[in-house]
């Protein structure tokens, strides 16, 4: 028989037309409107005659793939009108994991951002007087309580920018601009997107006086650089790395004492942030924002979604006097968050008020004991054994906080090693990803590895959903 020419495969593509009658194709129109089934029809069209005009496609490879033509045009329409921004499974056991958005919000958050966005809100409205308000009250008060025993008899206040870079930049930028900055060659970090602390201090108009070394530095050093021209002391967190060895670094309490025996503002840059003892979990040499108030910093600077465990934001707390200068910053405007930030961070807040840690997930994660993870894990496992093909193992493992938290501190954990006949750990991987919601795991000798401790409770099902479906298709 005759291959079929071009224009014979041609002939045989329905007209767009043709397409949005084929009654498969009713509810979609219904759900996503007529003009966009049009242009998914279209796309899928096209792509079909590109295959027919660059590669041999046989008349019967055409035929089954327009009997398959809705299937493929509602694919393209989820993918055209679908979010791009979905909600996934972390199952990496990296709990402030930023590739996939750091903390998770509490329920109380949601609920409240949910509140929040529906309708109109006392963002900047004084209800008691009926005037214009400020929206750092919102938030403002809860931070009084929280540091009340830390304050030692100063006045301490909290404003919120977007994130923890814009709170070190507006602190540098307002009291620093044109004068110098010391700080010592061991904290000039870079973290994740290239964020230098030099380039933020260039980009604020404060000029940096390195002091000291790489691995030593002394109280010394500081003390001697400080002149006439000198604005502000800084000490910046090393977020996602540690210097071991030969080393020395000043206590805070020193450089506290000559700060103000110098009338010079210190400012930390403590950037993750913790407001609870970390220490109660066995993670150690990772200072919080309480001792760092408590020690007498000036200003510390920290993120909300890190160990805070709350939405993206950067605050800014410290001597009320100081924080108000930031605040009248012209800049201040362009950085501060919207009305959706303050009520996931007021609950969040609220939730350290009451001493509810485990409402927060991040710090549920965070406290949940090897014990716990291995009961869940067997659980877990008991489900996904009667799979064919599917092996399944509990092994010992380390879950991570991430984040640029605690770099060099592990959890203990148990992993559950997952192994599908004929397919390979990364095909596997791939096909976890592909999962509805996608499950986002790790690879370890040739075996994908799941760590519960960042996999919400409610997600466990999703899991074996998607294992027994992966097992059961085509490998």
């Amino acid at each position: 028989m005759k291959a079929p020419s071009k224009s014979d495969l041609y002939r045989k593509l329905p007209s767009v037309d043709e397409v949005l009658r084929d009654p498969d194709l009713a509810d979609s129109v219904a759900r996503d409107g007529r003009a966009a089934v049009t242009n998914a029809a279209r796309k899928v069209l096209e792509a079909l005659r590109q295959e027919i005009d660059s590669a041999p496609l046989s008349a019967e490879a055409l035929d089954l793939a327009l009997s398959g033509l809705a299937t493929a045009i509602e694919r393209e329409l989820r993918r055209a009108v679908g979010y791009s921004l979905r909600p996934v499974i972390n199952g990496t056991g990296v709990i402030l994991h930023t590739n996939l958005g750091r903390a998770p919000l509490a329920p109380a958050a949601i609920e409240n951002v949910q509140n929040t966005a529906a309708g109109y809100s006392n963002l900047e409205f004084d209800l008691a007087t009926g005037e214009r308000g400020e929206r750092d009250v919102h938030i403002d008060r809860l931070f009084r309580g929280l540091f009340a025993a830390e304050s030692t008899g100063r006045d301490l206040s909290t404003i919120v920018v977007n994130n923890n870079a814009a709170a070190v930049w507006l602190a540098l930028n307002t009291l620093a601009a044109g004068g110098e900055v010391i700080v010592s060659r061991g904290e000039l970090v870079e973290i994740g997107g290239s964020f230098r602390i030099p380039d933020v201090m260039a980009q604020s108009n404060g000029i940096l006086k390195e002091v000291g070394t790489t691995n030593r530095t002394r109280i010394a050093d500081y003390e001697k650089a400080i002149t006439e021209k000198t604005r502000l002391l800084l000490r910046v967190h090393r977020s996602n790395f540690q210097i071991t060895g030969f080393t020395e670094q000043p206590a805070l309490e020193e450089l506290v004492s000559l700060a103000r025996a110098r009338r010079i503002p210190l400012v930390e840059d403590l950037g993750s942030g913790a407001l609870f003892d970390l220490r109660s979990v066995g993670i150690t040499g990772e200072t919080g924002v309480p001792e760092s108030l408590r020690a007498g910093v000036d200003v510390v600077t920290y993120s909300g979604d890190k160990l805070l465990g709350g939405p993206q934001a950067g605050m800014l707390t410290g001597r009320a006097d100081l924080v108000r200068r930031m605040r009248s910053n012209s800049l201040f405007r362009a950085l501060r968050v919207d009305k959706l930030t303050y009520a996931a961070l007021e609950a969040t807040l609220l939730a350290y008020v009451k001493g509810d840690h485990d409402s927060i997930p991040a710090l549920r994660m965070i406290r949940a004991s090897k014990q716990e993870i291995s009961s869940r894990a067997l659980a877990l496992a008991a489900k996904l054994r009667g799979l064919a093909d599917v092996d399944i193992e509990i092994l010992d493992g380390e879950s991570v906080i991430g984040g640029g938290a605690a770099p060099s501190s592990t959890l203990q954990t148990h992993l559950l090693s997952v192994l599908v006949k004929g397919m390979s750990a990364d095909h596997l991987l791939a096909q976890l990803r592909y999962a509805e919601p996608p499950i986002i795991a790790r690879v370890q000798d040739a075996r994908v590895l799941l760590d519960l401790r960042t996999v919400l409770v409610q997600q466990e099902p999703a899991i074996v959903s998607a294992l027994r479906q992966i097992a059961e298709g085509p490998k």
